[in-house]
């Protein structure tokens, strides 16, 4: 158990309560035991750290839905302590991790192994997302009542569209018996096969099979209309194309229980990314058009989207360094996640309080997690960010072990001086270890 922290001269801002004003938090025991204005070194316990915050603001730790690691069968591209670092580095202090790995996470004793290797990172909080159906074959449904009550806080096949309705009608069923989510990717795999980018004139132009707009929402469409014939719980994760969220914008107004994401990259980038056949840009879903990219920020500054994930999926330097039709889909984001997310509120599409919200508290409710609050009693999982600090995403500056990123070269407004999980520092600017 850490010792006591106090940090003082803060700006505290909690987007669950709107609370935003000057003080300090003290964490006892790992939460946080008082918070405000009252807050100064007197109510500091024998032994107290204390952490001068220098009126930056001190803000929930980040809750990441959506984060891949390679560990295991993929060591080589992430394991749990240098995605971990990487994720505390940019705030993160809670992960749902997806279950694509080899073995994938689609029974107890994987769930387990995903907390036993978390407990041993001893950096953030790793939450084992488990896999709908058996070895995400997509054939037979996994044991989601087990999974669930080992730790799973979430079900999806990953990357792979659920693609079957008989199947997905019966796990958003069977989910409902124990309030479970299920979260799908939302792509027609018969419409995007051997696509691997945007379909439109820069995919024709480069000479590239295109993934249709079309596909996104046609299996959104879908998935909602079982939804509906459920009454299940459904999360769409990596929304990116403006017919998707239309379609969860009207479901929502019907009272569906839906739920969305979407990403950094696809609220900054687009298909354009693409030219001179970058496979840094080469994502799943693709990058779209700058019509779709706006309909995106739409939706997130309207609440259609509840929650912005990193998608971190990381890929060696073999799996990307190839002609962009073989090159790997998939790039990092856990240590960008804040910082890029935060370009938004300095282009004034957003507040910082509403942005915030859809990177703590909206996305710990989706996921039932005690985390994304700045409460007392509640874990004292903290971030102490420099808003007016400016820093640059190049190699040397990330932690994954991959180092796929889309926003090399970019310089970011917004840098996380020090990370604490539950009341211990797990990452400081100053040693980043």
């Amino acid at each position: 158990m850490s010792r006591p922290v106090l940090v003082l001269n803060a700006r505290l801002l909690d987007p669950a309560s709107g609370l935003d004003c000057r003080g300090g938090l003290l964490a006892v025991g790992g939460r946080i035991a008082e918070l405000g204005p009252q807050v100064t070194g007197a109510l500091a316990p024998p032994g107290t750290e204390l952490v001068d915050a220098r009126g930056l603001y001190l803000i929930p730790g980040l809750v990441d839905l959506r984060a891949g690691f390679g560990e295991p069968g993929a060591e080589h591209k992430e394991r749990f302590e240098s995605g971990c670092l990487a994720a505390v580095a940019g705030g993160v202090t809670s992960l749902a991790l997806l279950p694509d790995t080899d073995p994938p996470i689609d029974d107890p004793a994987m769930v387990e192994f995903v907390a036993r290797r978390a407990r041993q990172a001893k950096l953030a909080k790793v939450h084992p997302q488990a896999a709908v159906t058996r070895r995400l074959e997509g054939r037979e449904l996994a044991e989601l009542g087990l999974l669930k009550a080992a730790g799973a806080v979430a079900f999806t096949d990953g990357f792979r569209a659920l693609a079957d309705a008989r199947m997905m009608r019966r796990a958003l069923a069977y989910a409902s018996m124990f309030d479970a989510l299920i979260v799908q990717h939302p792509e027609e795999p018969s419409l995007a096969q051997g696509g691997v980018m945007n379909e439109g004139p820069v995919a024709s132009r480069l000479g590239l099979a295109g993934i249709p707009a079309a596909a996104e929402v046609i299996m959104v469409e879908r998935d909602l209309r079982l939804l509906e014939l459920t009454g299940g719980r459904l999360h769409v994760a990596h929304v990116s194309t403006a017919a998707a969220v239309a379609a969860i914008r009207a479901a929502k107004a019907r009272g569906l229980r839906v739920t969305c994401d979407t990403t950094p990259h696809h609220l900054l980038l687009t298909e354009a990314e693409v030219e001179g056949y970058r496979t840094f840009a080469k994502v799943s879903p693709p990058l779209r058009s700058e019509a779709d990219r706006e309909a995106v920020i739409a939706g997130l500054v309207d609440g259609t989207i509840d929650a912005i994930a990193s998608d971190h999926c990381p890929q060696d330097q073999d799996s990307k360094r190839l002609p962009f039709a073989q090159a790997a889909f998939g790039v990092i984001g856990l240590q960008t996640l804040l910082a890029a997310s935060l370009s938004l509120v300095f282009a004034g599409r957003i507040g910082l309080v509403e942005l915030l919200r859809r990177l703590t508290v909206q996305p710990a409710t989706i996921l039932g997690l005690e985390a994304g609050r700045l409460a007392r009693g509640a874990p004292a999982d903290l971030v102490l960010l420099d808003l007016d600090a400016s820093w640059t995403v190049t190699e040397k500056s990330l932690f994954s072990l991959a180092k796929n990123t889309p926003f090399e070269g970019r310089t970011f407004r917004g840098k996380v001086v020090r990370t604490f999980v539950d009341g211990r520092t797990v990452y400081s600017a100053e040693d980043p270890g």
